[in-house]
């Protein structure tokens, strides 16, 4: 059996504040990720690798098998659902909120509105929650413009400091949920790698408390 541990995880700022953790949890990569073009990474355990992926793909990767746990935002937990994982910690970190924002001052327009979001799936639960009718219009990226130039409404996104939207005549309105970053494992691998999985989770939980 194949006892190799493989922890996928996300490029960008929830990387910089995941390394720490595991390198609290005795787990360090070999070589500098940050200047590596390398996806794959060896690290001081010889039994333990990291991928770095896409955010969107680590849910993925890890449902599948392909790795055995993974960090991913609750943002991208939520869009695309968590079927056949655990999420047994929040790592709290990368801490933000998910919000609906809209230009500065003008009240929301009755009946259908546009709104433009890369959640789909959240904002159509979140909206019908509301009652309100909305046509969902699917973005990658920009969110600020689509206001601007009335292509939608209202958008559907995470906000930090509100920094972009301010700077872009936008104001956060309804609060959705707050956002931070979770450890999720394979249900598979958990059964098949227990102590090891378990190990590295408490290590983390303890890192996570101090």
């Amino acid at each position: 059996m194949n006892q190799t541990l493989t922890i996928a995880l996300t490029k960008g700022r929830i990387m910089d504040e995941t390394l720490p953790l595991l390198a609290a949890a005795g787990i360090e990569p070999l070589e500098d990720i940050a200047r590596s073009r390398k996806l794959v990474f060896d690290t001081n355990q010889d039994n333990v690798r990291l991928l770095v992926l896409r955010g969107a793909d680590v849910p993925t990767y890890v449902q599948f098998g392909a790795a055995d746990m993974g960090v991913s935002g609750k943002d991208t937990l939520m869009e695309n659902g968590a079927d056949g994982l655990y999420e047994p910690l929040d790592l709290n970190i990368a801490r933000c909120k998910l919000m609906t924002a809209a230009i500065k001052d003008v009240p929301t327009r009755p009946g259908r509105i546009r709104v433009a979001t890369k959640y789909v799936n959240i904002a159509k639960q979140y909206y019908a929650s509301q009652g309100r009718q909305v046509d969902i219009i699917k973005l990658y990226g920009a969110m600020e413009l689509a206001p601007i130039m009335q292509l939608a409404d209202e958008i559907v996104d995470i906000v930090d400091t509100g920094n972009t939207l301010r700077a872009n005549g936008l104001e956060p309105r309804d609060f959705i949920a707050d956002i931070s970053s979770r450890l999720i494992v394979n249900k598979a691998s958990m059964k098949m790698k227990h102590i090891k999985i378990q190990r590295v989770i408490d290590d983390i939980a303890k890192a996570v408390a101090k």
